[in-house]
């Protein structure tokens, strides 16, 4: 699914990638609505064990009040996932799903223009990540 994600490798445990991106994505103005539990879901609901795993839910509110009022449909897409997930006990992958999937729900030239704003300001946090990435943990 790479072509509709935005990703990055951060080379630092689960738990400290897990904060560093909340920075990240405070950095660049998103703040997290909600935050689902995948791997604490998996065990409680299906008894299974999967890496730990969290989608947190990213709005700017400014750029989600843009996109409602220039098509209400763009609400399936709110917040903006990302998803932090552990590879190993030093690597984890963050992903955020590309804004740019809005546009196959409105033509909307507002609506665009949010999803170029949302999107740029995710590449901006997942580009501060990746000199995360190079540095030894």
């Amino acid at each position: 699914m790479s072509g509709s994600t935005l990703t990055t490798t951060v080379h630092q445990p689960y738990a400290e990638a897990l904060v560093a991106v909340r920075a990240a994505l405070a950095e660049v103005g998103f703040g997290i609505l909600t935050e689902v539990d995948l791997q604490a879901t998996m065990r409680a609901e299906l008894g299974e064990d999967i890496a730990p795993q969290v989608i947190l839910g990213a709005c700017r509110p400014p750029l989600a009040f843009r996109a409602l009022q220039a098509d209400p449909s763009v609400a399936t897409m709110l917040p903006c996932n990302v998803v932090v997930r552990a590879v190993d006990a030093t690597t984890t992958q963050v992903e955020a799903l590309d804004p740019d999937a809005m546009l196959t729900f409105s033509d909307s030239e507002a609506v665009s223009e949010v999803a170029a704003d949302a999107k740029e300001r995710l590449s901006e946090a997942l580009d501060a990540l990746d000199a995360l990435a190079t540095l030894p943990s």
